[in-house]
């Protein structure tokens, strides 16, 4: 890895492959992500992701993602989101993403939260379709030179600005790297639960981080609790059941097989109806139903949900309810970034996940998170290259030396990164209560 770079990425889902996308072209370009290319929780993403159909569906859309987020939302943010939803569609349409269509139409699903069908989807794999293609595109450009196994440990800071990442490599080596420009995109905290659908490794650390440098954090309480995946006794990441089966008509039902809830309902609400079901029939889990869709237009529907829940667990989703549990999921807060994904610290960005620009409230509405991925990115993107100004490194070699700068290997930091992170979101909770 080289000294210095124009730009620094850290995290590989659809908000920094998008960003990348968006940056100068004969700007220097590097990525780096903790796990493998493909271990980032874009490419879990099932259920799809939103758009606005038409100028009539605006008001209903709005007013959907309000009332999800329990009117905690930024208003300004959700109707940028919504009005750039039309263009997001149209770029990754561009870049090879294909849509659920019926004679050359969208076809439009709905889920929990939604009044209307707004949702496109590619099978039950919409994130995996979307990472993968623009991940195709990255790979294609010149300017982007990506790093796989690789942590941020620190940033490079003086003055309330960021100069750079300081990371450790595959090779175990720690290094100092400048960059003009830092975009964080590095994924939510479900590594710091027992239970989650993200992937273990997604840990919170650029809060960490914001904490140790007194980067503005936004809602860090507000973690959304995913109402339904699939129940095991298996160690690992939840296995996500989509929001889309429960749109498709599936429903819930407790241990007698009765149907006792409103299935679309936003997810905080479904969770604690499920939850007193639990607590109510003394079980450990609640069953789902595809009953009223045919064999055939379930495993057409959701085929990767069918082969993982039979070749892993044994069930027919065919032929027998599976049994829902609810689980870490998503997260609202994050650090706090303003409509073109700023930080409080000059030149660090931050979109995705990470981020929180008050778009989700206090629930995020069912697949607005990777249309918010991909708005804001680009929209980070954007200022970068209107803002850009080069630092001196010279200047950063001078201030950044070893001797008055130790680095420590992330090992070192892990567990009181994930311990700050950890009592944060526990005192803002209280705070709250």
């Amino acid at each position: 890895m080289k000294k210095k770079y124009d730009i620094m990425i850290v995290g590989n889902g659809v908000a920094g492959l998008f960003a990348a996308m968006h940056l100068p072209k004969e700007k220097e370009i590097v990525m780096i992500t903790k796990g493998k290319m493909e271990e980032s929780d874009s490419f879990l993403a099932q259920g799809g992701i939103c758009v606005l159909k038409n100028e009539e569906d605006y008001v209903d859309y709005f007013e959907d993602t309000l009332r999800a987020g329990h009117y905690e939302n930024n208003r300004k943010s959700v109707d940028i989101m919504i009005r750039s939803s039309q263009d997001i569609i149209r770029e990754l349409v561009n870049c090879g993403v294909e849509f659920e269509r019926n004679h050359g139409d969208f076809v439009f699903t709905r889920e929990g939260g939604h009044t209307d069908y707004r949702i496109l989807y590619h099978e039950d794999l919409t994130g995996k379709e979307i990472t993968s293609k623009l991940l195709e595109r990255v790979k294609e450009m010149p300017n982007v030179t990506l790093y796989t196994h690789t942590t941020m440990v620190d940033i490079l800071e003086n003055d309330n600005t960021c100069y750079g990442v300081v990371v450790e490599g595959s090779d175990g080596v720690v290094r100092k790297v400048y960059a003009d420009y830092t975009l964080w995109t590095c994924g939510g905290i479900g590594g710091l639960y027992q239970h989650s659908t993200n992937f273990p490794h997604l840990t919170g650390d650029a809060l960490a981080i914001s904490l140790r440098h007194s980067i503005e954090l936004q809602n860090i309480d507000y973690v959304q609790i995913h109402p339904t995946t699939l129940y095991s006794k298996k160690p690992g990441r939840r296995f996500l059941i989509s929001e889309s089966v429960r749109g498709e008509g599936a429903v819930l039902l407790d241990r007698n097989g009765e149907r006792f809830v409103d299935e679309l309902l936003p997810r905080d609400l479904l969770t604690e109806k499920i939850r007193q079901k639990m607590e109510e029939d003394g079980t450990e889990y609640v069953m789902l139903s595809l009953r009223k869709m045919s064999p055939e237009d379930i495993i057409k529907r959701f085929p990767n949900i069918y082969q993982y829940c039979l070749k892993e667990e044994g069930y027919d989703i065919t032929k027998e309810p599976i049994p829902v549990v609810p689980a870490q999921h998503y997260f609202m807060g994050g650090v706090k970034v303003d409509f073109e994904g700023r930080t409080s610290m000059k030149r660090l960005y931050a979109a995705g996940e990470t981020a929180c620009n008050g778009v989700h409230g206090a629930n995020r509405l069912a697949s607005n998170s990777l249309l918010e991925s991909l708005v804001w990115a680009k929209r980070a993107a954007l200022d970068i290259a209107k803002q850009y100004e080069p630092i001196d490194i010279g200047w950063c070699e001078g201030i950044f030396c070893d001797e008055c700068f130790p680095m420590k290997p992330y090992e070192d930091c892990r567990k009181d990164y994930h311990d700050s992170v950890r009592g944060k979101i526990e005192e803002e909770h209280r705070k709250r209560e």
